[in-house]
């Protein structure tokens, strides 16, 4: 059986997958083409893409008959595969979820200091050459510990920022989820976004992507934000309303924001660049090696058992 795999990922993920598969693996960095998208369908039993290769309805439908029959997802995120449309097509899903869990809560827990604690600016301060030493009053920003954190979306890793902050950080918990969730510790379910909004000190998003996620950071949930507070994205680019984050950030109308992923990813408009009280980390979040090594093999955990016709452990 034929596998592709889109990106270039650790040797131990390849080497398991060589143990079953006849492997290619591409070599480019950057998400696949148009065309290659449609050979990915045609020429391999298997494929192992990634975020950005838009495994969209308009590609399945180009493909009358294709010979993949499983899209072995490298992440927990798949908003990049119109799965619907995979499976109408006989072709299965699978992701990676709980590899990544801590590794972005992590990531999560370290935009909340940075944003509040002005960590980005104050490093740029230094390496430009222009810190002139401190002083009482300098850099003051939001003392993070007993504050409220809202998180919005109250999945695995929601709930690892949560016991982070609270266990961590002595940091009182609300959140916005479809259902109530047992954290261990008492945390308060709000039913109104722009409630949880205006009563957090810090606003985490963790949901995933997708259109029923797409922009539901937007102007009115920033509106209702408290101008001390900041908000923090580890989710999908495009679940805040960029535009409008900007504007809050320009006008001061919200503390900062720390941000991990962005609407147009890779673009990242000059706007966020030139503002101090942003702090923008290149998608960050599994970025550990272990992580990574965890997520690939999973995904070939995924790719044996539908090559054993066994139940698929991770089906989307």
């Amino acid at each position: 059986m034929k596998l592709w795999i889109t990106r270039p990922l650790p040797d131990s993920v390849v080497r398991a997958a060589q143990e079953r598969c006849d492997v290619e693996v591409r070599t480019e960095t950057l998400p696949l083409t148009a065309d290659e998208l449609r050979r990915a369908l045609m020429d391999f039993d298997m494929v192992l893409p990634t975020l950005g290769d838009a495994f969209s309805a308009e590609v399945f439908a180009d493909v009358a008959a294709p010979r993949c029959k499983l899209l072995a997802n490298f992440g927990v995120g798949y908003n990049h595969i119109d799965a619907s449309a995979a499976q109408a097509k006989g072709i299965a899903v699978t992701n990676t979820p709980g590899a990544v869990t801590d590794a972005t809560a992590d990531i999560g827990m370290m935009l909340i200091l940075m944003s509040a604690r002005r960590a980005a600016e104050g490093e740029r301060l230094v390496r430009t050459g222009a810190w002139p030493g401190w002083h009482p009053t300098q850099m003051l920003g939001l003392h993070v510990t007993g504050k409220r954190v809202g998180i919005v979306g109250m999945g695995r890793i929601g709930q690892a920022i949560a016991h982070r902050c609270h266990f961590g950080f002595g940091m009182d918990v609300s959140y916005f989820n479809r259902s109530k969730k047992d954290l261990g510790f008492q945390a308060e379910r709000v039913k109104e976004l722009s409630d949880l909004a205006a009563s957090v000190d810090v606003l985490v998003v963790a949901v995933p992507g997708g259109t029923d996620t797409r922009h539901l950071i937007d102007a009115h949930v920033l509106e209702a934000m408290q101008s001390h507070a900041h908000l923090v994205n580890i989710a999908r680019g495009d679940v805040v309303d960029e535009a409008a984050l900007i504007a809050a950030l320009e006008t001061g109308s919200i503390g900062g924001a720390g941000l991990d992923v962005y609407e147009h990813e890779p673009a990242v408009p000059e706007a966020l660049r030139a503002l101090d009280n942003v702090t923008l980390l290149p998608h960050l979040g599994t970025a550990a090696l272990e992580v990574r090594e965890a997520m690939g093999l999973m995904a070939v955990e995924n790719i044996v058992a539908f090559l054993d016709e066994k139940p698929l452990p991770n089906a989307v």
